[in-house]
């Protein structure tokens, strides 16, 4: 049986909905806002817009985030299922395209971003200058399902079923530091010579500082007195004789402000990946630059 809908009855904003479900897994305005690109007051007026049209409080204040009411939990599944909805009509108009012409948006930590990936996009621009290039910066995985980045580059592999990957490389990491301050350490010939060394870390013990005492390195956490959750502040502060950082080599050797710390050191290998929806194969302009990213970052 065919059910006709009577559309000049339906009168429905995806935005505000888009609003609501964004805020409530985000847990507040200003999180869902930076997550939408969208400004915290214009965003908390699309979410009471949909409060005053539905006539229910879908949110209540919980220090400084924000809590579903009973009404709220009673509709957030229906609102990511419209999401869900959206982003399948998304990628299915996405994969008609066939023209060249048009943006792409890749993903890429910040150290891949800012100092890997902009002679690739110079490449990329002169071999079709007719691609829009956006680069969203974030050291956590975009959401490709819901077209945060068409094409991510990660280090993992992706488990989502709607997802395709390709494994570019192994890369691999080492240790970074000024000869300047290479020099401070003197003869470094092992891990055992980097007891008294000062290294630049992204937290204070956690995984960092784990991995290279698992690697041998003989330190503490006063080994690590400086931090920065970014890798680009970090490479920064390496480049400035303040200490040893890790980076991929790839990077690290082309770079003449820094050597490596000592040549015998055995790599930390990790993979390389390229992740995107699936549909991308029925678009001629991001089949272009998924192999183009594949083959420079090869």
């Amino acid at each position: 049986m065919h059910i006709r809908m009577d559309w000049k009855n339906v009168s429905f904003d995806w935005n505000r909905a888009r609003a609501f479900l964004v805020t409530a897994e985000e847990g507040s305005l200003s999180a869902a806002a930076r997550a939408l690109g969208l400004a915290q007051p214009t965003l908390g007026r699309q979410v009471e817009a949909l409060q005053e049209e539905l006539g229910v409080t879908l949110f209540e204040r919980a220090g400084r985030g924000m809590q579903l009411t009973p009404a709220g939990h009673a509709m957030i599944e229906h609102a990511r299922a419209m999401g869900a909805a959206a982003g399948r009509l998304s990628n299915v108009a996405f994969g008609q395209n066939d023209t060249m012409e048009g943006p792409v948006t890749i993903s890429a930590s910040d150290a891949y971003a800012g100092l890997l990936l902009p002679p690739i996009i110079a490449r990329l621009n002169a071999a079709e200058p007719r691609i829009e290039v956006n680069v969203v910066v974030s050291n956590t995985a975009s959401d490709l399902l819901r077209r945060e980045a068409d094409i991510a580059i990660r280090n993992f592999r992706p488990e989502e079923p709607d997802l395709i990957a390709r494994k570019v490389r192994d890369a691999t990491a080492r240790m970074f530091a000024t000869p300047g301050y290479i020099a401070t350490l003197g003869d470094v010939r092992s891990y055992a010579d980097l007891a008294h060394a000062r290294f630049v870390g992204p937290e204070r013990g956690g995984l960092f500082l784990s991995v290279l005492q698992q690697r041998g390195v003989p330190i503490t956490e006063d080994n690590v007195p400086i931090h920065t959750a970014n890798f680009l502040v970090m490479w920064a502060l390496v480049k400035q004789g303040m200490g040893v950082g890790m980076l991929d080599d790839r990077i690290g050797d082309a770079d003449p402000a820094v050597e490596r710390v000592f040549e015998e050191e055995a790599p930390l290998a990790f993979p390389i990946w390229l992740a995107a929806h699936r549909d991308i194969h029925q678009n001629r302009r991001l089949r272009f630059v998924w192999d183009f990213l594949a083959d420079a970052l090869r």
